[in-house]
This record gives structure tokens, sequence and C-alpha cells, in this order.
């Protein structure tokens, strides 16, 4: 008996950590949704300035609903991928062990041609006139969304307004840029001008930059919004007052480009998550193909001709069919990513909006879709793995570089993603090490070289210090007795804590750190600073954190609440680039280009957002608080490869909470241009199979062949 008990008892084991290692996943699910209904919760207090102190049994109770609202979608989500798992399974016991791939293509080919007999598993009846109608409807959308050139086309023609009558859309960061390398130029044409003084003020003053990291011999050119990206815009804008007399037609000229960068990186994206996956090569079919009349193509690994898969079932006989492969997205899914696209302002107002985060998102979503068709094609045959297109390699590295020349977190995304990808994809390691890692290696390594020669001058790391900026201002207005002499002594060479407290918004952290012209409050000494006296800036805030941490607590809570709390409108929405002063008035010709009519554009989009419950898919924070949803049913459903693949969302979000600014749309923007994307992949992982509950050891995942 003992022997017995001993032989079976590894199962037991499994079976208790398997029980256990479920609980912990729900466990981190359910703090995900506790985070969500905490800052939905204490949005009221944070939007009143009244701080935790006022909290009250009202909020408890929000919080209470909030989260059970938040864990009954994720509850719902993970319900519905472990039946659509069930429902594969008794579809292919009932096809006498096939697979069901045969199934999936016929209902595609059922959708594309009525699309609205079919809703969540039900038939509806339709009149004959509705049902040609939706049928044609359906097949249009599908035609029109076939390769990712008639996806951009579509997408140009339906954004050609927006660069024909707005024309640009920008911010203060283009001009600070402008100016950087301007003043750069007139150095090297060898124009006197002042560099470091007292009371001299230049344009790395502006942000500012402290003087300690300044090169000793002149230089105008900071890594403050990426060097590259500086001249680039720079060198547009000199060119264009040379030419023109102004910087308008270089800013125009910026934003046409970045718009049909946008339009190609959009179409790309949404022709992989559309059209993919490829069927397949299996154990028991190692060269099955759609295009079953043809078998001298079976070899080749062609798309499946979705537009008309009928043509691919004629000739079709369900012998040694291929492995469970999920179907494309259907009409409706094509037609509400397309329409996301087509009407969000979030998305329309970036095409031509020139600051760094827009062409960040844009590269981004590019990137995405990239990894999504590794992601569908990780594994081929047993022991070898999938061939990656040399075309989805190039595109890879442009990425990257796009995203590295354009938001400098983006390296820390790009080296975190590859260790993720090594774990979950090690058979091609050569493909990630060439199109991640180096890329971010050269890019980053170049620019640092720059930097440590005195080139350019490097980013001040006050920028990454927000959240403490925060905590520190807000006790030293709220409570400025607790702060600890030996605090203020430690704090004395960097702030002026007198001018901290008076400059503090629960909502931005700029005016704290001195961010603006010449005339703003003086809280960061970044004229006298130094290295040395930075050293004790992380001392002085634990010890003033810990002197009053309910006040600093309120201040870290008020900074990035905004982010996850549905019911919060932007502090700057991505309207304001479109109307703003800097587009409106301090300009040579693009301010009398349609001027009222840019204000009547963002004024309809302004009242679009205020509206309830239809105004938020207007707003950053209802596509994160989804994302992260999401993301938690991901976990409960154990989907480690899908979560490694889905892992920048999340650090994204990190980069948000750190921002200097609560609720600033336009870093919320990637995650709102893949959403779309992101709940096509959950559905189609959906329909892979028994995979959901954990696949056997050793066996493939199935909703990623290709």
């Amino acid at each position: 008996m003992d022997r017995d008990h001993l032989s079976h008892s590894p199962a037991p084991t499994r079976t208790a950590l398997a029980h256990v290692g479920a609980a912990l996943c729900w466990l981190i699910a359910a703090l995900a949704c506790a985070w969500i209904a905490w800052c939905t919760a204490i949005g009221p207090l944070m939007r009143a300035d009244a701080g935790l102190a006022a909290f009250r049994w009202t909020n408890g109770v929000a919080f209470v609903a909030m989260f059970v609202v938040c864990f009954g979608i994720v509850w719902l989500l993970v319900r519905s991928a472990h039946r659509a798992a069930d429902s594969a399974t008794r579809t292919t016991a009932s096809l006498g062990g096939a697979t069901d791939s045969t199934a999936y293509l016929s209902d595609s080919a059922h959708r594309t041609s009525a699309p609205a007999a079919h809703l969540a598993g039900r038939t509806i009846s339709l009149p004959p006139r509705a049902a040609r109608f939706f049928a044609a409807a359906g097949r249009l959308t599908v035609r029109a969304t076939r390769n990712w050139r008639r996806i951009w086309l579509v997408l140009v023609i339906g954004w050609l307004w927006i660069p024909t009558t707005l024309l640009a859309a920008y911010g203060a960061d283009i001009l600070s840029q402008t100016r950087e390398f301007a003043w750069a130029w007139n150095q090297w044409t060898g124009l006197e001008q002042p560099y470091i003084g007292f009371f001299s003020f230049v344009p790395m003053d502006i942000y500012p930059t402290a003087h300690y990291m300044w090169s000793t011999d002149p230089t105008y050119l900071t890594d403050q919004h990426n060097i590259v990206l500086t001249v680039i815009y720079g060198a547009s804008a000199a060119l264009s007052r040379y030419l023109t007399g102004s910087n308008d037609a270089g800013f125009v000229v910026l934003a046409a480009l970045q718009w049909l960068f946008a339009g190609f990186c959009c179409a790309s994206a949404a022709n992989r998550f559309f059209n993919l996956p490829w069927i397949p090569r299996t154990a028991s079919a190692p060269h099955t193909h759609p295009d079953y009349a043809h078998p001298e193509r079976l070899r080749t690994a062609t798309p499946v001709d979705f537009a008309h898969p009928e043509r691919s079932l004629r000739a079709y006989t369900p012998t040694a069919a291929p492995a469970r492969t999920p179907a494309p997205a259907g009409p409706l899914a094509r037609a509400l990513v397309m329409l996301l696209f087509l009407c969000c302002p979030l998305i329309t107002f970036s095409t031509i909006s020139l600051t760094k985060s827009p062409l960040f998102a844009f590269a981004f979503t590019w990137w995405f879709g990239l990894m999504y068709e590794l992601y569908m094609t990780h594994r081929n045959t047993p022991g070898r793995p999938q061939p990656t297109r040399p075309v989805t390699i190039a595109a890879l590295v442009v990425s990257c570089v796009v995203m590295l020349v354009s938001a400098k977190y983006a390296w820390y995304i790009l080296m975190i993603q590859v260790v993720l990808s090594l774990l979950a994809d090690r058979r091609r390691w050569r493909l990630y090490l060439l199109t991640l890692l180096l890329p971010t290696v050269l890019v980053h390594g170049a620019i640092a070289m720059l930097i440590g020669s005195g080139a350019i001058i490097g980013g001040d790391p006050i920028e990454s210090r927000g959240a403490q900026l925060q905590m520190i201002a807000r006790v030293a207005q709220r409570n400025p007795g607790a702060i600890p002499e030996s605090a203020a002594r430690k704090l004395a060479p960097i702030f002026n804590i007198d001018q901290m407290a008076q400059a503090y918004r629960s909502e931005d952290a700029d005016p704290v750190k001195s961010s603006g012209i010449q005339s703003k409050k003086v809280s960061y000494r970044w004229r006298s600073v130094t290295a040395e006296d930075m050293k004790q800036f992380n001392a002085a805030w634990l010890e003033i954190v810990r002197a009053d941490p309910q006040t600093a607590f309120d201040a870290l809570f008020a900074k990035s609440y905004g982010y996850f709390d549905v019911f919060d409108p932007p502090y700057v929405p991505m309207s304001y680039y479109v109307d703003n002063d800097y587009v409106q008035q301090s300009n040579a010709w693009i301010k009398h280009y349609n001027h009222d009519w840019r204000g009547d554009v963002a004024h309809v989009v302004r009242q679009w957002s205020r509206i309830p419950v239809l105004g938020w898919v207007t707003h950053g924070n209802f596509y994160v608080t989804l994302t992260l949803l999401i993301g938690a049913a991901e976990l409960a459903l154990r989907r480690w490869r899908a979560l490694s693949w889905h892992m920048p969302l999340l650090l994204l979000m990190g980069v948000m909470i750190t921002a200097p600014a609560n609720n600033f749309e336009r870093h919320m923007l990637p995650i709102a241009f893949v959403f779309g994307f992101l709940c096509i992949m959950f559905a189609r992982d959906n329909r892979g199979g028994s995979w959901v509950h954990g696949p056997a050891r050793g066996t493939a995942h199935p909703s990623s062949r290709a």
C-alpha cells in the first residue's frame, strides 16, 4: 500500500500546485480590479482636492460597486473563454476526433455571406431585404480589409479631412525643439550666444536642464525630447524658415508625413489581426493548405482567402485536416475596429499632432502587429521554428528604431520584451536579439555616447521623479511643519521649498520642477544644484513620506488615479493640440487657415466627451481600464505566452503613473490604438481549444501555429 501510495503521490502534488497557482492568478486579477475600484472611489475626493481624509462610506460603497463590476467583467471573460473551449472540444468529438478548422472556415464563410444571422451563438431571423443588406455589407467590409493596401486606402480616404482642413496640430514641445536646433545652428555658423550664466536664459533653461549636466564646450542640443526627433523637427523648421520665412510650412509637411505613416502603421497591424493566422502544418498533415484544388501549392504558407472562403471549401475533403485554427476576423469585428480608427478623436487628432507620444504610439501599433505575427507563428513542426518572413524582420527593426527615437522610455520596454520573448519563444532567440535587442543597443548606445562626449546634453533625471516631487510639494503646501529639519537641509540645495508649495498643482508636476518660460517660479534650483546635491534627494523624500504619509499618498493618488478612473475627464485631451494658442495665435499663417473650423471641431469633441458613457470612447482611460481587465482575465486563464506579448501594455501603464501629469491623454495613446486588436486576439485565443485549461506537456499552443 505504501509503495502504491508513493508511486501515485506526484499526481496529487501536481494537482495541489495547480490549484495554488490558479488561486494566486485569481488573487492578482482581483488586485487589478481593486486598483481600478480604488481609483474610481477616490476620484471625487481628488477632483475636489479633499484628500483621503475626506473618505466616507459613500466612497466605500463606490469602491465595492466598482470592484463587483470589474471582477464581474473578468469572470465573464474567463467564462466565455471556457465555454468557447468546451464548444471547440465538442465540435472535435462530433467529427470523430477530427479537428475543426473546416468548421471555422465554414463559419467564416457564413458570417461573410450573412453576418446578421448569428449573434452570440443564436440564430436571428431577418427580413429578406435586411438579410441581403447585411450580407452585402459584410462582403464589402471583408473585401475592403483584405490586405494592408486596402486598409490603408480606407484610412487615407476617411482621414483626408484632417490634414486638408486642420493642417497640423502641436504644442509647446516642438517649439522648444526648433528653438534648440536654431541656437545650435547659430553656434555652428559662428554666432556668439550666451551659454551658462546665472542671469542668462537659453532653450535648455525652459525644461529646465540642470547646469551641472551641461558640457564645458557650448552646446545647445539636448536629449530632453530625444535628440533624433529634435534634429528632424528643428532641421525641417529651419529649412522652412529659409524658404518661406516661418516654421509653418515645415510643420505642415511634418504633419502630412506623420499622417501617412500613421495610416501605414494602423493598416499593417490591422491586416495581421484581421487576416492572420495562416493554416498550420501538423504532424498528421504536414503541408495542408486551403487550396486543395492545387496540391502542388500545398508546401507554401500563403494566407487563406478569407474574403472568399467558399473557394477553399469546394475542393476540400475533411481527411487529415489541419489542427484547430482560429478563424479570421469577421465583418463585425473588422467594422468596429475600422470605425474606431476613423472616428475616435484620440486617433484622428494624433495623426497630425507633432509631439513625441503620437509618433511613438503609431510605431508601437505597427510593432504590436508584427509581434502578433510572431505570436501566431511561434511553432511549426516539432523541434523546428516557423520561418520568419524577411519583410517582418525588416519591419521589426524599423518599428523599433522609430519607437526609440520618439520616446526615451521605449528602450526600457524593448529590453524587458527581449527577455520575455526569449522565455516564451526561445527557439527563435536569434530573431529577437537581431530585431529587438540590437536596435535598442545601437540607438540607445549611440545617444549615450553623444551625451558622454559632450556633443549633446542629457535629459534631466528630475523628469522621472514626478511622483516624488508631488509628494514633497503637497506636504510643503498642506503641512509644512511635518517636514523634518534634516530633510529640509538635504532639499535646500535642490529646491526652494516655499516656492514648491506655491507652485504645487495636484494634477501636474511641471510647475514644481520649474518647467516653462522665464517668468516661472524657481522651485527647482537648476542653475546651482550639483550632482552631489541630487544624491540626497531620495533620502529627503523618504523622511518626508514617513513624517506625513497621508498627505504624501494623497499627492501620489492625485497624480495617477485618473488613468484608471473612467469617470475622470482628461487633464489634457488630444483636442488641445488642435485648438490652443500655439496653433491659433502664435504662428505666421496656420492661425488664419480655417481658424473657426478648428475651434468648432475641438468644441464638438469636447461636448461629445462630456456625454455620460457615450463619451467614454473618446477618453484614453476607458481603454486603459478595459485593457487591464482583459490582462487580468488572461492571467486567470494562465495564458502565459499571450501575457508575455502583452506585457508592454502593462509597462506603459507604469509609464503613465510616473508621468508628470495625471490623466494626460497622449500617454495613453498606444493602449487606445491597439485595444481593438487586443479584443480580437482574446476572442481568437478563446477559440483555440482546450489549451485554455493548460495544454498537455509538450503540446503546442494551438492558437499560435501558422
